[in-house]
């Protein structure tokens, strides 16, 4: 009987969400009193995840998987489950890990709860807490298969250190041409910029910024910050800004520390993909948005003033904290 996590790496090291993960796996092991097993593709880190409870670390070496592949990942990680004798299989939100976890799930006909923000409320029954009705609601739901498999939210249980002598052992697994009938031909990634997954501030505009010309002073704010861009679906709609960078219930969710919504009036669909980050800073010239009412911290005010305002204020700041 074991846990095993399945842990999220990019060229050799691991993403953010790796480490929550891991702990949450942590934390179910020694409810479980039961060790912890990472499942790692292509890593070079894995030493690494014993800061964080993992005692093992098993790393599928294969050129093959260098780039994700959700039938041959979830062939591979449902084939080390049952080798490792796993009971509990935890997952991160990401969107790769929302295509696994249920061929995973459906491979070794495994109970799937997503959207997981606490340790488990009981192990006899399993029962977990998620979020339901797009986040403005809770469901306490048992998983009464043997094999249990758990999706937790982003940025929702944290990351906790807790070194554990841990051990990395290079694996292979057996992959047939079933595994590997999809091939990825071609990646396009945004080089130098957060990415809206793993970034813990996220700096969104909307049509109130009247343009694409006008995006400068939202790069310039995200850039001092360290934040990811995002926008409404109206404005990738228009063309003004791409897809990828649209966050909302038809786009991208958003569970970061802080979302700061620039000229966003706050559509419901809007308001449901970013409801999870824990604080929202709402920047807009109608008092009556209905962001204002889902909201931490609001300021009425024109963009084009408030904006640049806050960048030279930052700036200030960061200068005299340098």
């Amino acid at each position: 009987m074991s846990v095993i996590v399945y842990t999220e790496s990019e060229n050799g090291k691991f993403k953010k969400n790796a480490f929550e993960v891991a702990s949450y796996a942590a934390e179910v092991g020694k409810q479980l009193n039961t060790s912890v097993i990472a499942i790692a593709f292509n890593s070079n880190e894995n030493q690494e995840l014993g800061n964080y409870g993992v005692s093992k670390t098993l790393n599928i070496i294969n050129n093959e998987l260098e780039v994700f592949n959700a039938k041959a990942y979830a062939d591979a990680i449902a084939e080390v489950a049952q080798k490792e004798s796993a009971t509990t299989i935890i997952f991160s939100s990401s969107a790769n890990a929302k295509y696994l976890a249920p061929l995973v799930a459906a491979k070794l006909k495994a109970g799937y709860v997503p959207n997981v923000i606490a340790a488990p409320e009981n192990t006899s029954p399993f029962t977990v807490k998620r979020t339901a009705f797009s986040n403005k609601g809770f469901a306490l739901t048992q998983i009464n298969t043997d094999i249990k498999i758990v999706g937790v939210s982003n940025n929702s249980f944290g990351v906790f250190e807790n070194s554990t002598s841990t051990s990395t052992e290079d694996i292979e697994v057996t992959l047939d041409s079933n595994s590997l009938i999809t091939k990825s031909v071609e990646v396009d990634k945004l080089v130098g910029k957060a990415t809206i997954a793993d970034a813990d501030i996220v700096v969104s505009g909307g049509r109130g910024l009247k343009g694409p010309e006008n995006w400068g002073m939202v790069e310039e704010l995200a850039e001092i910050l360290g934040a990811a861009t995002a926008c409404s679906k109206p404005v990738s709609d228009l063309g003004w800004r791409p897809h990828g960078e649209h966050v909302g219930q038809t786009g991208k969710p958003v569970a970061s520390n802080l979302y700061i919504a620039i000229g966003i009036s706050g559509a419901i669909q809007h308001l449901a993909g970013v409801s999870a980050s824990k604080v929202k800073v709402v920047i807009n010239n109608d008092p009556e948005a209905p962001f204002f009412k889902a909201a931490d911290y609001g300021i009425v005010g024109d963009a084009f003033e408030v904006v640049p305002a806050l960048i030279e204020k930052l700036k200030d700041f960061k200068a005299q904290n340098a």
